[in-house]
């Protein structure tokens, strides 16, 4: 829906045009399909995967078995992060979209476990391989944050889990950051609630309200909950920075994301040298 395109299907899809050129296509991955190409891909088994299916072995197999979703959404990406056309890799970026926060260590590493359970042959050897490039300098994972308590610790705990697997930590985005509607003299007295009514009085006057006493009490207190929050926010930020990672600030978007806004989102990700 962001892309203002069909619903996506496992085939790769042009979604748009990126900012500064270049295309950005995009699929959602089937588990079931993904599993099919798995064998006609590394096991060279596509009528062994058509039999399979005929049996109802691969909807058993993907609803069923621990950690066989996670090795497919891996392996999918890594069979498209390898793939070559005659002019050098297909594409410049593959970015997955992973689990929340405080599963994504054990989601990239299913394929450790699955080369133990698997000590040699094939699968074991397949699974070898996704692992090394999951832990390769080519690959990064990038987190990402809202500035508020639980988000941030689980951000902490996140790369501290990822860096004692072995997995390269990329940047963390920081999502939704709203930006002061006070100067910084005005949220301080904001945030001790001694906003001089007499001024909130004389800004509706001028912007042609009425200034009820209800009125004034609601946007002082407002004011207030609004200095509270950049306090918070500013706090969290100092956290995020001590992270010892690039860090890059996406904009609160008023009306939602829409197309427009996640161009809005790619041009400030460019400006902060994001890409």
């Amino acid at each position: 829906r962001l892309f203002d395109t069909p619903p996506l299907g496992y085939a790769e899809r042009k979604l748009a045009t990126g900012p500064r050129g270049g295309d950005v296509f995009g699929l959602a991955i089937d588990a079931e399909q993904a599993l099919r190409e798995y064998f006609a891909l590394f096991y060279h088994l596509r009528p062994a995967g058509a039999a399979l299916e005929r049996l109802g072995a691969i909807d058993f197999a993907t609803t069923v078995a621990p950690g066989l979703r996670d090795v497919l959404l891996t392996g999918k990406a890594y069979e498209a992060a390898r793939r070559r056309t005659r002019s050098g890799f297909a594409y410049h970026a593959v970015v997955l979209d992973g689990p929340p926060t405080g599963r994504i260590t054990r989601f990239l590493n299913v394929n450790t476990e699955v080369a133990g359970l698997a000590k040699v042959g094939p699968i074991h050897h397949q699974a070898e391989s996704i692992m090394n490039f999951v832990k390769s300098p080519r690959t990064a994972v990038h987190l990402t944050t809202l500035l508020a308590d639980m988000p941030v610790q689980e951000t902490v705990d996140g790369i501290g889990e990822l860096r004692a697997a072995g997995l390269q930590v990329g940047a963390v985005i920081v999502n939704e950051v709203r930006t002061p509607l006070l100067p910084p003299a005005e949220l301080d007295l904001a945030a001790a609630d001694r906003i001089d009514p007499a001024l909130v009085s004389a800004g509706l006057t001028a912007a042609g309200l009425s200034p009820s006493p209800s009125l004034i009490g609601t946007l002082r207190r407002q004011a207030g909950e609004h200095a509270a929050r950049v306090a918070l926010e500013e706090r969290e930020r100092a956290v995020v920075a001590e992270l010892g990672r690039p860090v890059y600030e996406l904009p609160r978007l008023a009306d939602g994301v829409d197309l427009g806004g996640l161009y809005d989102l790619a041009l400030a990700l460019c400006a902060q040298g994001a890409a």
